[in-house]
């Protein structure tokens, strides 16, 4: 399969030509930082050795949305709370909840409404007022918080995903260089061993145009047949980080930890839906572990095609200033709408809870532990360089 590499860079990373460095430390031009409506969250990239790390060791993860009441009547408990569904089975607006006075059993509400409904916009929000430790506290309710390898966040505080748009006419026009559509369908971060379970996306300056898409795979899975289904369920999938970690390298940004690569099930479980869902991304999926090039390339490519254009599984989350989304990345997938060709400037931050180790079924999720999964690393390396034959023979389809 053709390298997944990004024809133009990714605009959340360091920009080396229209960038700066300020005491050491990368960060955005003067001009750009004048412009922002809070620049206290301005993205750095922060190169100090001192805040680089280790890919996380493998850990159990308690669901919030176990805690949740189905019912959402504490979330849902006060007099102006408003919320409708933005689709049939995906998707809720809601205000008159405030996400920065929520108790542990509304965050515990919300959990289990953001798995059911798959992704949450909330409306007319001061959530960005609160200061870092307190949206960190918030977010650490759900589970360890993710911090990115190589893109910005604010000025010691890593475990903030800043998204910036910087203020160029020139920059979005240059993302339709090479490409006919600037389209980018992804789940965060797919490549860690437990990738996120909740992402938090806070808007802090907008205009219009940008919306974000968001696909349904729980849905996208259940539409193929059983036996498709039945085969897709035992394939596995090789993720790795290298691409993004080169390409920030290339651009002179940083990288906070070493690259990482997994395997993954190609439909994975979900523990509190009891559901499964194809478990992609573009991005960093790499190859179908067991299946010749040819073969894994073309499997592949039909899966993108049919979760892309799954439309009718689909939703589209438009922003203001006071915005903020919340959505399940083990079941969605999602893209950014660059739609706009002006010198409006964009900005935002993500706050991203890991999950679970993704696994392909209900006995594995009862069974896995840390400790198995350790013993289970020590063989990836060879699970990657066997030939498709010597794959099938060890791990292969037997029924």
């Amino acid at each position: 399969m053709l390298s997944s590499i990004k024809q133009n860079r990714d605009a959340n990373d360091f920009n080396k030509v229209t960038d700066a460095i300020v005491d050491g430390v990368r960060t955005v031009s003067l001009d750009n930082l004048e412009k922002l409506k809070y620049p206290h969250w301005a993205p750095s990239w922060d190169p100090n050795d001192q805040l680089r790390f280790e890919n996380p060791p493998p850990f159990k993860h308690t669901d919030r949305g176990y805690f949740g009441d189905p019912a959402f009547e504490n979330l849902y408990a006060g007099k102006n709370v408003e919320h409708k569904p933005l689709s049939p089975k995906l998707g809720t607006e809601i205000k008159g909840v405030q996400l920065s006075t929520l108790t542990d059993r509304q965050k515990d509400d919300l959990a289990l409404l953001v798995e059911q409904r798959g992704v949450v916009v909330f409306r007319e929000q001061d959530f960005k007022e609160l200061p870092f430790d307190d949206i960190l506290k918030w977010g650490e309710h759900f589970g360890p918080l993710h911090i990115h390898p190589t893109t910005g966040a604010p000025r010691g505080q890593p475990k903030f995903h800043i998204v910036y748009r910087r203020a160029s006419r020139q920059e979005q026009i240059s993302k339709l260089s090479h490409k006919l559509n600037t389209l980018g369908w992804h789940s965060d971060v797919s490549y860690e061993l437990q990738p996120p379970a909740l992402t938090l996306l806070a808007m802090l300056q907008t205009s219009v145009g940008g919306d974000t898409h968001f696909v349904d795979t729980i849905t996208a899975y259940e539409r193929f047949s059983p036996l498709f289904q039945s085969y897709l369920e035992k394939l596995y999938v090789l993720n790795t980080s290298e691409d993004q970690a080169n390409a920030s390298k290339r651009n002179g940004g940083i990288q906070r930890k070493p690259e990482v690569t997994s395997i993954h099930p190609l439909v994975r479980y979900h523990p509190v839906l009891k559901k499964k869902a194809i478990y992609l991304n573009r991005g960093f999926a790499r190859r179908i572990l067991g299946l010749k090039q040819e073969e894994s390339d073309k499997l592949l490519a039909f899966l993108y095609s049919h979760l892309e254009s799954c439309l009718d599984a689909h939703i589209r989350a438009n922003w203001d200033e006071n915005t903020v989304v919340v959505w399940d990345n083990r079941r969605l997938i999602h893209s950014a709408t660059y739609d706009w060709d002006t010198d409006s400037l964009r900005h935002a931050f993500r706050l991203t809870t890991l999950g679970e180790r993704p696994i392909a079924s209900e006995e594995e999720f009862e069974n896995w532990t840390p400790e198995l999964e350790l013993e289970k690393l020590k063989d990836l390396k060879e699970k990657i360089e066997l030939t498709p034959a010597d794959y099938y023979e060890k791990y292969g389809i037997k029924d």
